[in-house]
């Protein structure tokens, strides 16, 4: 029977909780696409200071232009090595409107009532305070909270698109800041995909944790479509949350 650790295990789930949520830019995806190094990019700035200054053009247009949105996303939580069954399941409703932030009505869970309890209901409510309206800019991938560059020469084609690699590093450590790498539409400076780590650990007892996210365009704007991230732990082994997002009607604000 799967036994879960004292109530320390949820330290790991919090963490996984913040790298999954962290905001906008909204595991690896089952079939990634493949790396093109050195694939021509079209239409890509020379100067790095100008495709920076639009992609944080990108993230706040996308902020000012999206009023409110809903979507369904499916939560499956893996512990250990076994990678196929989930330990627990959820599906939720989550509602977002500009200025209020996000919340959550859920439609079916099933597995440990442990995981859930400690580890998806918690998650849902981490996802919530990131996206506290007060505080949701100092997750933002843009320059203002992270160090970037352009790393010339590779390049990965997602759904179609031809993305280029920008380098990130926060410019202050914290839980829900990302070290690693976002792939970016050079045509709309787009987020596509992000991959990374947490640049900080939210205990001792959690290990490093590794998260990537896929974005699919829709009305205009980069929505996330797949999540998964995974924490090891020498005192709790691993876990793996993925997270499945469908179904979104999104209201815009009139365009410009």
């Amino acid at each position: 029977m799967f036994r879960l650790p004292p109530p320390r295990f949820s330290c790991s789930l919090a963490l996984l909780a913040i790298v999954c949520f962290a905001p906008f830019a909204f595991s690896p995806a089952q079939s990634p696409d493949k790396p093109s190094p050195g694939q021509p990019l079209p239409d890509q700035p020379s100067d790095q200071a100008a495709f920076l200054s639009h992609l944080d053009a990108a993230v706040q247009a996308r902020y000012d232009r999206v009023l409110a949105f809903t979507d369904v996303e499916h939560y499956s939580v893996f512990r250990g090595k076994d990678q196929t069954h989930p330990a627990a399941e959820m599906t939720v409703r989550i509602t977002y409107r500009k200025g209020v932030g996000k919340s959550h009505v859920i439609l079916s869970q099933t597995g440990s009532s442990i995981i859930q309890s400690l580890g998806l209901e918690p998650l849902l409510d981490s996802e919530e305070a990131i996206n506290n309206p007060a505080d949701v800019r100092r997750s933002w991938f843009t320059t203002e909270n992270y160090a970037m560059k352009l790393l010339p020469g590779r390049s990965l084609l997602l759904r179609g698109v031809l993305c280029q690699a920008v380098s990130i590093k926060p410019r202050h450590r914290a839980t829900n800041l990302i070290d690693g790498t976002l792939w970016v539409d050079p045509a709309t400076f787009a987020i596509l995909r992000v991959d990374g780590i947490a640049s900080k650990r939210p205990s001792i007892f959690a290990g490093t944790t590794h998260m990537l996210r896929d974005y699919a365009f829709m009305d205009g704007f980069s929505q996330a479509i797949h999540a998964r991230a995974q924490a090891d732990s020498f005192f709790f082994g691993r876990t793996v949350v993925t997270i499945d997002y469908t179904d979104y009607h999104i209201q815009l604000s009139p365009g410009p």
